[in-house]
């Protein structure tokens, strides 16, 4: 049996649910998520909370019976608390800037890289330190993963994108050897 599954999501004052056939929809005060569910999972709203359950008894009915409930409860801290990814920016000559909803980024190329922040996101730049938050948490995960690509932790001099208190292994470079016998 799922132990995740199985425990209820609490609404929080101000939080409103809708539950309808296989969809739910979530509103607070920061937003309003909504998400269409299989046919594997059952979703009932009772006495403030949401409870999931398995339609039948299968395998896959019992995977997605905790998954069903860990995206609703992702929904429901979302449009409470909201999520939020940091990034830093490590580098001689790298910079980032937010203009609007585009996101300029100078990483050592020929050319300056722009990227569109997606609707519902917001970024924003402190030193070296770009924050991305928003109401959904895949979205947010996502969007950090897609700049983070940009320019990954380089292992000999620690420059490009990590996550705030990411930790990497700096490797050691080629030594001048004495040589001979």
């Amino acid at each position: 049996m799922s132990r995740i599954g199985k425990l209820p999501v609490e609404l929080p004052e101000g939080v409103a649910a809708e539950v309808k056939d296989r969809s739910i929809t979530i509103k607070g005060p920061k937003g309003e998520l909504s998400f269409d569910f299989g046919y594997k999972v059952d979703i009932k709203e009772e006495n403030g909370s949401i409870i999931a359950s398995q339609r039948e008894r299968t395998k896959q009915s019992k995977s997605m019976w905790g998954t069903a409930r860990s995206i609703i409860f992702n929904m429901v801290k979302g449009v409470t608390e909201g999520f939020e990814k940091k990034l830093e920016l490590h580098g001689v000559g790298y910079r980032m800037d937010v203009q609007g909803d585009i996101l300029k980024l100078n990483l050592g190329f020929s050319h300056p890289v722009e990227k569109k922040i997606p609707e519902g996101l917001q970024a924003s730049i402190d030193k070296n330190v770009l924050t991305i938050s928003g109401v959904n948490k895949e979205q947010v995960g996502e969007f950090a993963a897609k700049v983070r690509t940009l320019r990954k932790v380089e292992p000999y001099k620690g420059k490009g994108f990590r996550y705030e208190g990411e930790e990497f292994i700096k490797k050691e470079g080629k030594r001048a050897g004495g040589g001979g016998e």
